[in-house]
């Protein structure tokens, strides 16, 4: 009996070992994902892993998003009084290192989500939009960050926050000012006449992360997610 815990061990050396042996994706960008170990990886699951790795693509694409918007629309980050898009960007989602701690996880995102179309709204309309989007993507992971084999994560709330998001998408591109031009402008035409339609993709991608997601979890916890949509002219979303 007192070679179990040995083996044991030695089982646990071996998996994690070879879980090390995989080589690493090579991105053009040079970046890497690979983690270091640490024992908080003891507590979790397979599905715990691939929730954090869902939320890293989910805040990855929000921030791409972001600086994208503050590019093409550069008074909006001077309205907020940054010295640059990079600079606006940064500050929004320096929250996230101490998330648990941040009154800004409490902004009511609905409500958030809408200001930025009014016409006689006068502050940063990216910071405005994309908080509400960082707040309500953050709700749906129950404003967690780490996640383990007891934590417990909503399919419907993954679902819901992908449906909203399409609404903000539609919102996006048909928003218009009284003269007639885009309230923000996001995905375009260059002077060859090419689209240019980078906004769309982020925004695509950001809706599938989440609907896998939600796909995922609701087969771990046999819990069928309730199909709706959110009627775009009224943007009345649906609840997280």
């Amino acid at each position: 009996m007192n070679r179990v815990p040995a083996l044991l061990a030695y089982l646990l050396t071996a998996a994690l070992l070879a879980a090390c042996s995989s080589p690493p994706i090579e991105r053009r960008d040079g970046s890497s994902s690979v983690r270091s170990f640490s024992m908080k990886e003891l507590a979790k699951g397979d599905v715990d892993t691939v929730i954090e790795i869902h939320q890293q693509e989910v805040i990855a694409t929000l921030r791409t998003l972001t600086l994208k918007l503050y590019r093409r629309n550069p008074n909006e980050w001077r309205k907020s009084g940054f010295a640059s898009a990079d600079d606006a960007t940064a500050a929004l989602f320096k929250p996230l290192d101490h998330w648990h701690l941040e009154p800004q996880k409490n902004l009511p995102w609905e409500t958030v989500l809408l200001e930025p179309w009014h016409a006689d709204f006068s502050g940063d309309r990216v910071k405005t939009l994309m908080s509400g989007l960082l707040v309500m993507h953050m709700a749906a992971f129950g404003h967690k960050t780490e996640f383990y084999l007891l934590t417990e994560v909503d399919a419907q709330k993954l679902y819901n926050a992908a449906r909203n998001t399409e609404a903000v998408v539609w919102k996006l591109s048909s928003a218009r000012n009284t003269l007639g031009e885009p309230v923000l402008l996001s995905n375009g035409v260059d002077g060859n006449g090419v689209a240019n339609l980078s906004f769309e993709r982020e925004f695509g991608k950001l809706i599938g992360i989440q609907d896998t997601l939600a796909r995922i979890i609701e087969d771990k916890s046999n819990r069928a997610i309730r199909f709706g949509v959110v009627n775009v002219a009224s943007m009345v979303f649906l609840p997280i």
